[in-house]
Order: C-alpha cells, then sequence, then structure tokens
C-alpha cells in the first residue's frame, strides 16, 4: 500500500505529460495552418508599414521607420473614425447583449415549437451581410425606401451624421443579434433546473432568479459571447461601405485602412493602419480573456 501511495503522484504527473503532449499534437495542425495563413500576412503588413511607398509615386521609396506610424497617430481622421468605429462597437455590444439575453431566455423557455422559435431567431444571422446592408439601405433610402412612408417623414436618413450611423447600428445590431443569442443560450442550457425549484421553494421571485442564479453561472458565456462580437464590432466594414461609403464623417478604422491601401495606393500608411488596428484587437482580446480566465478561477474550488 504504501509504495502504491508513493508511486500515485509519479503515475498522474507522467499522465498529465502525456496528456498535454497529445493535445499538443492534434492542435499542431490546426495552429501550423493558422500561422500559414496568418503569420506572412502580418509580418509583411509590418514591413511595409515602416517604408514609404506610395504606388502613385514608385520612385519615391524607402525606409522611414515609424515615420508613418507618427502620421496615422497624429492625423485627426485617425482619431475620428476610431471614435466611430468604438461608438458604433460599444452601442451594438451592449444593445445585442440585452436582446440576445431576451431572445436565448425565449428560446430556452418555449413550451412548444422550439425548433422553430430558434430558427426564425437566427435567419438574420444567416443572411450575408452585404446582402443584409444592401436591404437595410434600400428600406432607408430617401427616395425608394419603405421606412419613410411607414413613418410619414420624408427624412434623409444617409445625409447626416447621427441618423447615418443610427441606419449601420440598427442593421449590425438587426444582423448578429442572433449570434449573441446563440452564444447565451449555449451558457443558459448548463444551468442546473434544480437551482430554479430550490429557489422558488424559497419564495425567490422571478426577477430575484434571474439576478442571483442565470447571471452569476452565465458569467463565462457572457464573456466569451462579448469577446467575439466585440471583435467582430471593431472590425466593421460591410455596412459602413455599402451604406454611405464613409461619407457624412461616417469611416471606421477599417473603411480608413482601406480607402488609403486601394483608393489612394498608400502601401506605407494604409499597413500602418492596419497593424495599429490589429494591435488593438489584440489589445482587447487579451483584456477579455484575462477576465475571462479571472472568472472561471471564481467557479473552481478553492478559488
Amino acid at each position: 500500500m504504501e509504495a502504491s501511495t508513493a508511486n500515485t503522484p509519479t503515475h498522474a504527473s507522467s499522465r498529465t505529460r502525456s496528456e498535454r503532449k497529445l493535445a499538443w499534437m492534434l492542435c499542431a495542425p490546426a495552429v501550423i495552418a493558422m500561422l500559414a495563413v496568418t503569420a506572412y500576412p502580418i509580418g509583411y503588413a509590418f514591413v511595409l508599414s515602416v517604408q514609404k511607398l506610395d504606388l502613385r509615386f514608385p520612385e519615391q521609396t524607402g525606409f522611414v521607420g515609424l515615420d508613418n506610424y507618427g502620421t496615422v497617430l497624429g492625423s485627426e481622421l485617425w482619431w475620428t473614425d476610431l471614435f466611430n468605429t468604438f461608438l458604433i462597437m460599444v452601442i451594438s455590444v451592449a444593445v445585442e447583449l440585452v436582446l440576445g439575453m431576451v431572445i436565448a431566455l425565449v428560446m430556452h423557455r418555449a413550451i412548444f415549437g422550439r425548433g422553430t422559435v430558434r430558427t426564425v431567431v437566427l435567419i438574420p444571422y444567416g443572411i450575408i451581410t452585404v446582402v443584409a446592408a444592401f436591404a437595410w439601405q434600400f428600406a432607408f433610402a430617401s427616395d425608394s425606401g419603405f421606412v419613410n412612408n411607414l413613418i410619414g417623414s420624408e427624412m434623409d436618413w444617409f445625409g447626416g451624421h447621427v441618423s447615418s450611423l443610427v441606419v449601420i447600428i440598427l442593421a449590425e445590431i438587426w444582423k448578429t443579434t442572433p449570434f449573441m443569442a446563440l452564444l447565451l443560450l449555449a451558457g443558459l442550457v448548463t444551468i442546473d433546473e434544480g437551482l430554479y425549484e430550490a429557489a422558488k421553494v424559497d419564495g425567490a421571485s422571478a426577477w430575484q432568479r434571474f439576478w442571483k442564479i442565470t447571471l452569476p453561472l452565465m458569467k463565462p458565456a457572457i464573456l466569451v459571447a462579448v469577446l467575439f462580437r466585440t471583435l467582430e464590432a471593431f472590425r466593421v466594414f460591410d455596412s459602413i461601405f455599402i451604406m454611405t461609403r464613409g461619407a457624412q464623417n461616417t469611416e471606421s478604422v477599417s473603411i480608413l485602412g482601406f480607402n488609403q491601401l486601394i483608393n489612394r495606393l498608400n502601401l506605407g500608411v494604409g499597413s500602418a493602419i492596419s497593424v495599429l488596428a490589429f494591435l488593438i484587437v489584440v489589445g482587447i482580446a487579451f483584456l477579455f480573456v484575462k477576465g475571462l480566465g479571472a472568472r472561471l478561477d471564481e467557479g473552481r474550488p478553492g478559488g
């Protein structure tokens, strides 16, 4: 018995190392594929960002160091577009989180037709983003749209900064709320129904059950959903490009990078914008992952 007990930690440690090795071997093909399709473009973008490379003036090229980054960060347009991007991101994610929670609860508590309800709710997310953007542009167009007829107005929705952003944000919310609801639903189904029954016996109201049981147990799912949606919202491009092409001061960081790279053919400045956007995305992901890890640790024994 003593020999068996003494050997247990070594056996467990060896098994853990074996499982970790197997996990790395299983993940290796996906990691290699991801590096192959992402590492080179990111590295090449950084190389271009430290050069003066404007295709309109091919003879004026050379290494400029961080000058392109200084040009971008010193531009008022960059900060305006960054503000627009964060504004669209924060409002979209916040509204989608609330609506997604409501929709997830409806899908989870549906007594009959649960499959039909879930299918109908997910339809907007299944529509291609460009197609959805064209549909919203047509709906709010001042000459051919039907929204003005419904509200009895002749408003030019795409003629002003605020109204244009409102339509863009509404389109984003309509398109991706089902995605948020689907991720939140995955968290809802993991909650033990016995907890709700026990709370009912103790006299807890519906709001108390939601606040004291549902939300705390769904924190990991909420953080994952908000993380995915935040990263996607920061890279907003399709809706703005289709509806306004950045007019009326509605440019996002992605639109700014597109204009520099494709329209103005300035590969140096455009690459600097791309690298800065990449760093911001990495920073957002890092903050969320750190927060997610802390929330998960709270639920562990002894955490």
